[in-house]
């Protein structure tokens, strides 16, 4: 199955997205990382990217080293070579966490390790080095395996995406701001677009669920944010943590099918107990409607 096929399919689960891998006991962006979400079993990875002095591809969401290396440049001014030999420090860096054995990873060498693995969201720091790095995921045979994303706020950026993403074989995310004053217009430019996947921020969920029936019939998988440091006002992972239903459960509801955490573990278990409910009330139903047709029948065997 290839990312096309799985964000379209009309009964998967809600697609549990790792961000920068499970990276609260080792490096974030590291192959230790993204190996943990492997076999964790999550849907999808989400990964930084950045582009060398060489040409070539690296992971770090930083513009410089500093926190993940202790090395205050940019990787843009620095070759493939000189980059993967930099230790990284573990989870998420800074001076109190340790430099760890991993190295800082290429990124043909994430393509290798996830190939038909694990599905990639590629946040690729710099817009107009998407076209490259798509590219270079078609040369190694994953672009039907990862995805892309790039805000989709005025006309100017639905030409430039119609121009470097839509025409190539890639699954393609539109962001969308709902909290912005011109949201209305951003909306439309997505339904103009229709891409796979809106990944959008609110001011209130209500935006959401007035939509989510547009968004279902133009084929349009609803992909949110709950990173404490992004997330919509009270949707955070801190808050799913305290009150779930509260978090994810309404997101759920109102459409959203893709969740991006660093709370991966305890979304997969929400996820678990909410398939467990709806199981249990269909049964439920089905187990109702049976006992009123045995009260039928018998009623019709004493006329």
């Amino acid at each position: 199955m290839n990312y096309f096929e799985y964000m379209s399919g009309p009964h998967r689960q809600c697609a549990i997205v790792a961000h920068r891998g499970v990276w609260k006991d080792a490096p974030e962006n590291s192959l230790l990382s993204i190996r943990r979400a492997i076999d964790a079993g999550y849907d999808i990875v989400e990964i930084d990217v950045r582009r060398t002095a060489d040409g070539e591809f690296v992971l770090l969401h930083d513009e410089t080293l500093e926190r993940m290396t202790g090395l205050g440049r940019e990787p843009e001014q620095m070759t493939l070579t000189e980059l993967t030999s930099l230790g990284l420090r573990n989870r998420d860096g800074g001076p109190d966490n340790p430099v760890t054995g991993e190295k800082l990873p290429s990124l043909r060498d994430v393509f290798e390790l996830t190939r038909d693995r694990i599905f990639i969201h590629l946040d690729i720091k710099d817009r107009h080095v998407i076209p490259e790095v798509v590219a270079f995921a078609t040369e190694m045979g994953v672009n039907r395996q990862v995805d892309v994303w790039a805000d989709l706020k005025t006309e100017a950026d639905l030409h430039w995406i119609r121009e470097n993403i839509v025409a190539r074989d890639v699954p393609f995310i539109a962001r969308t701001h709902l909290e912005d004053a011109d949201w209305s217009k951003q909306v439309k430019l997505v339904f103009e677009l229709k891409p796979l996947i809106c990944e959008a921020s609110f001011r209130d969920l209500s935006q959401i669920d007035s939509m989510q029936q547009r968004f279902h019939d133009a084929g349009i998988t609803l992909w949110v944010n709950t990173l404490d440091s992004v997330a919509s006002p009270g949707f955070t992972d801190s808050a799913a943590l305290r009150d779930p239903d509260a978090v994810w459960g309404r997101l759920l509801r109102a459409g959203f099918s893709s969740i991006q955490t660093d709370e991966m573990a305890a979304l997969r278990s929400y996820l678990k107990r909410d398939s467990s409910e709806a199981s249990r009330k269909a049964a439920a139903i089905i187990e109702s409607a049976a006992n009123i047709d045995r009260m039928h029948d018998d009623a019709d065997r004493s006329l």
